[in-house]
This record gives C-alpha cells, structure tokens and sequence, in this order.
C-alpha cells in the first residue's frame, strides 16, 4: 500500500470503540477535587519514558486508504492524537454528538490531520463506524475536503507494535476526557455489582460531586414531578419528558442527595447541562447519566424494601484518550475537556499553529537581552534579576517582552491550580519618577504549562532610563511555583519614525465599588515641547466577583475623557460569554485547562498575555505647551456607577500618555 505522507498539516490520531448544547451557566471559578481532577500519571516505561517536550520517533500505521508515514520534520504540521473507547461514558457522548462530530470536520485547522485507532478488539468494526460518522458530518457541513486529513485504523492500540501505544499507556490518567468514570450497582440479591459507564453533568453547571461512600438508589419515575419517596438517596430517573434542569431540581426539592439519569434503551448518553435562564438558578446536588440496566429498574420496581439497590460512583484510570506531536515534532499533552466534543482538539491545534508562527516571528533579528532563564518564581520575593542594557536606547524604537511560563515538571499535573495575574516591574533609577513602573501583566494557565507570549510594549521604552535595571516577576505569595523566562527584544523597525521619550502617569484601579469613580481627580498638563505625537497607552483588567460577576464575568467599560470633549472608551463586551475566551487561542491563549478556562473575562484570559490599549489621541490635545491639557477617567457596569451589595471585584490598571518626537 502506497505510503500517505504527511505535508504541511497537523495530524490527529484517535483511538476508539463504538458508541447541544445550552447556555452556560452563571459564570464562577471552579476547581475539581481528587476524584474529577487529573491524578498524577503512571510513568509505565521510568524516567527513560516518553515525556511531554520528547522528540516524536518516525512511525507507521496501516489506516483503512493505506499506511500512514510519519516523518519528523518530513511535514510542517502537528500532529494530535486520540484514544477512544466503548468503556468511556464521556466518548461516547464526543462520538454520538452531531455537534461534536461538525465542530472537528468544520473547525479542523488546514496543517492538522486526524488518525482513529481502536483501542478494543473491535478495531477494524470500530474504523469503518468512526468513518461514517465523520463521513456523514462532512457532507452535512460541505466540508468533504477535511476527509483527506482524517484517518482510521484497523489495528487495536495493543497490536501497534509502535511507541505511539507507549504513550497513551504511559500516560495514564483520570479526568473528564481520560479514565473511566462509573457507576457500581449492588444489592443483597445480586452475586456481583453491576458496573455502567456514567457521564457527570456539565461541571460548570452542578459543582456538587459524588462522594466516596455507597448511597440507596430510589426510583424516581421520569423526575419531572415530585417524588416524597427519593428523600434520603440518590433518584433514579428516565431521560426525557422535561429538561436535565428541571429532574435535577424537583428531585433535589425531593430532598434527594443526587440524580442518575438512565438512557432509554437504543439512546446514547447525553452532554447534560442546562439551558438559557435555567442556569441562573443553583443546584447543590450531583448528576451524572448511564445507560438502564433492567436488573436495577427491576429491582427498584418489584423489590426496594428486601433487596434495596446501593450505588457507589469511582472512576477507572485508562490510557490517555489524547496526546499530539507540535510542528516542531515534540510530544505533547492535549489538557482537559470541559465537555465532550472535539473543538478541545481543534483548539489545540490552532495553538500549535499559533506556537509555530511564534517561534518564526522570533527568528527575525533584534537585540536579546535575558532576564531570566527557566527562574522559579514563587512566594513573596518572585523572580528578579538586574540586567545591562544596550548602551544607546535612543537607537530602537520598539520593545518586545518574549515571555514563557512553565510548570516545575513536565506533565501538566505538575502545574500551579488557579488563574493568578503575574506582573512585571521595572526599575532602572531608583530616585526617578518611573522606578517601579509595570511593564508587563501575564495571566497564568490553570494546570497547563505550555505558555508563550511576545507583548508590545515599545510606548514604554522611556521607563528604561538608565543602562542596568532591576525586574521583578512576581504572582500572589500564595499560589504554586511557576518557572519563568523573560527575554527584552529591541528592534528599530522603521528609519526615521518618531519614537517615545516621555511617559505621563495617569490612573491606576481599585476597589469596583460605589465610592470607584470618587477618589479619581482629573490629571491636568501641558503637552512636552516637541511633541508630534501622543498615545493613550493602558493595561486593564477586572478580578473578583460580586453579585453581578464583576469585574471577571461582567461587561465593564472605562472611560478616558480628554479636554472634556473626547472620550476614549475601552469596554470588555466578552466578558462572561460562554466562548470568549476560545476565540484568543489563536493569540496565544493556552487552550483546554482546567477549571472555566473558555469563559469571557474582563480584559484577560488564561493562559495569556494582557494587551496593552493604545489608542492615538494626538489630536484631542493641545500641543503648543502653552495651554494645559486635562484627562479624567471613570469606570462604569452597564452604563452606571458600580454598586455592588456584597463582596466587590476590583480593576489592576497601569495607565500613561505617551508623547512621541
């Protein structure tokens, strides 16, 4: 069989056996516990195995077109792979979604290519199935081109041959998208539990988890009218006949500790979670759905007082369902799915695109000054380093921070819990007015460690006004290491361009609360002699919550009033969206971390660098130096002052005009 060679694509290599999404709810920061969280994977092969960052080894494998080569550094594209089988509750529901199934065929990145293995012996059943499916997606979203980048394995994982099954063996783990979630019935009448694959509901939607212990499983009928009779146990309901939301909450006003939802028989396993203004309101129970056994309903029926039934919720490790190989040819992990659907693999891949036109747009030249090189940041000290700088900086006009956080290993388990905001501070004279100016703002990654940025900061050069100057990286003292790298790139990107030599302090945030706007005075002076040119140059973003979201998950806007008769507004309208922040993967954000990483922010996202606003105001000023100019700034949510009844967020905010000569 003629070899397919893989060029200028990105390939994704699935693994698998046989098998719409609402409104997400109210925005909040979650974590999972030990149970739904990523345990530290098994090494099967030591400290010789395969790791994330290790280069990928040439392979073949015979797919249902013929054998597929894999080179590397024969193609300029990544490659990403998935395991998938009939024992995951949560790839099943990836494989019977239309909307999953459309997303991979209509979003599939050009350099990424997909291979389908089987990791059960039914693989060769298993190819043909995988391929109609996406066969049938392809032709439903006009997208049959995708099809020559799609491929499908007849040969179980186990029989590879290949190191491409030491890594999803070696990988092991339990989570969302790897390991097998469960469900274990027993009864006194029964010689052995009955075990089902389950699929919890959304996590951003019920928070509530399954505990350790056994609980009495109760009949529920279809859960969309009360039921006195489930109090004290977990109900045990049918699908359909009202939403997810509306079982969850009668049997929870039933006094039910939790929810098991059974598919009818012929019906896959369903993603629940809620929809539209459902969402709004709390639940504090768990849910998960399975497929009905006959014995349990049989038993619930005709014997719950003699033989009552008892369920117990674990979760199985398994090979890793996914790994990828970057344009560069290095191993990678893939990270967490929220939910199931096959945009997590698409997001990835835009991000091993974005990662590669990173590292060619670092190729270009410029003057590299390190700072800090692979440096433990940590409590309240941080990183720091003093640096020489090129001796004339007049000579450059723009100023890059190139920026990179990693994790103390080099699994993603290894890395720091939380989003934390990381900033940069300079100081060059330490009696001059810009000494502890910031000149950088990194959100971190939540469990992933694969973070690289290039930030514009050229407005700022000013601040380094002296040839050696002192940095600071720091985080909250409280949140896990981080190891950092911090490159200065200088470049003179245009002969006789003006460039920044002064930097006018403005405004800095606080407190998101009624008194925000009051303690803010107007900021009154007269423009530099020489002056051609002026920017409004500012760092924003919003943290904490309050009954609205603010200032993460609420739409604010902030308001830069120059001479009274210019307004200049920066407004975060992502914030709190359902996808906004996936959309900022093809920026840098680092896709499929844990927690609520998808989410709109105010002004951030996870995993990224925050881009400084400018904004040309060169005209709204005077720039005679004989008449003062006046800049006032306000911060609103929804059009007003804010006024929060309980816990209020707050805004970081660096802000500056900058003149240019």
């Amino acid at each position: 069989m003629a070899a397919l060679r893989l060029k200028h694509l990105c390939l994704l290599l699935v693994v698998t056996a046989h098998v719409t999404r609402g409104r997400s709810p109210r925005r909040s920061k979650l974590v999972l516990n030990e149970e739904g969280d990523a345990a530290s994977p098994a090494r099967l092969t030591g400290a010789s195995g395969p790791e994330p960052g290790d280069p990928a080894a040439a392979f073949r494998v015979p797919t249902l077109a013929g054998e597929l080569a894999f080179t590397p550094g024969a193609q300029n594209g990544s490659l990403v792979l998935h395991a998938f089988t009939n024992h995951s509750g949560f790839l099943e529901v990836l494989w019977s979604s239309e909307a999953s199934l459309s997303s991979l065929v209509r979003d599939l990145p050009d350099r990424c290519q997909v291979l389908f293995v089987s990791l059960d012996e039914s693989s060769v059943t298993d190819a043909l199935w995988m391929r109609e499916r996406l066969r049938r997606a392809a032709a439903s979203s006009g997208r049959k081109e995708v099809l020559t980048r799609l491929h499908f394995c007849p040969v179980p994982l186990f029989a590879l041959g290949s190191w491409v099954a030491s890594v999803f063996y070696a990988w092991s783990c339990r989570g969302h998208n790897c390991g097998l979630s469960q469900a274990a019935f027993a009864s006194d009448g029964w010689r052995i539990p009955l075990v089902a694959k389950r699929l919890d509901a959304r996590y951003d939607w019920l928070t509530a988890r399954w505990g350790q212990g056994s609980y009495l499983l109760r009949d529920g009928g279809d859960g969309c009218g009360p039921v006195p009779s489930v109090a004290g146990g977990v109900a045990w309901v049918s699908e359909g006949g009202c939403s997810f939301f509306t079982k969850v909450q009668t049997m929870a006003r039933s006094n039910a500790t939790g929810v098991l939802v059974y598919a009818l028989p012929g019906n896959p396993l369903q993603d629940m979670n809620c929809v539209a203004d459902e969402c709004d309101t709390p639940l504090n129970v768990p849910a998960a759905m399975v497929h009905q056994d006959p014995a349990v309903s049989e038993a619930l029926r005709y014997s719950p007082l003699n033989n009552p039934v008892h369920v117990s919720f674990q979760t199985t490790g398994s090979p890793n369902f996914f790994f990828g190989i970057n344009r560069q040819g290095a191993l990678s992990e893939l990270g967490w799915f929220l939910y199931p659907s096959f945009s997590f693999v698409n997001w990835q891949a835009q991000w091993f695109d974005f990662y590669s036109d990173l590292l060619t747009r670092l190729d270009a030249p410029a003057v590299v000054v390190p700072v800090f090189d692979k440096v433990r940041m940590q409590g309240d000290a941080g990183a720091v380093a003093s640096v020489h700088l090129p001796p004339d900086l007049r000579g450059f006009d723009s100023l890059e921070l190139d920026a990179s956080l990693s994790c103390p290993g080099r699994r993603d388990a290894s890395c720091a819990q939380w989003d934390h905001t990381v900033q940069l501070w300079v100081c060059c004279d330490h009696l001059g007015l810009y000494c502890g100016t910031e000149l950088g703002r990194w959100i971190t990654a939540f469990r992933r460690g694969s973070g690289r940025w290039t930030t514009d900061v050229s407005p700022l050069l000013p601040v380094l006004d002296d040839t050696s100057c002192t940095f600071t990286m720091k985080t909250v003292p409280w949140a896990m290491p981080w190891i950092v790298s911090l490159n200065l790139r200088f470049k003179n990107r245009t002969s006789g361009s003006l460039r920044p030599f002064r930097v006018m302090p403005l405004f800095s945030g606080g407190t998101f609360d009624r008194s925000y706007n009051s303690k803010y005075r107007p900021v009154r002076s007269p423009a530099p002699a020489s002056t051609r040119k002026v920017e409004l140059f500012a760092v924003i973003t919003g943290h904490g919550s309050d009954e609205n979201g603010c200032g993460e998950f609420c739409v604010t806007s902030h308001h830069f009033v120059i001479n009274a008769a210019h307004n200049n507004t920066l407004t975060f309208d992502t914030a709190g969206s359902a996808l906004g922040c996936t959309a900022r993967v093809k920026d840098g954000a680092v896709p499929n971390e844990h927690g609520t990483w998808l989410y709109g922010r105010g002004g951030w996202c996870d995993g990224l660098q925050v881009a400084p606003w400018r904004t040309d105001v060169t005209d709204q000023l005077d720039l005679s130096g004989t008449r003062t100019n006046t800049v006032l700034y306000f911060g609103l949510f929804n059009g007003k002052d804010p006024n929060p009844s309980q816990t209020p967020g707050y805004i970081v905010m660096s802000s500056f005009l900058v003149f240019y000569k």
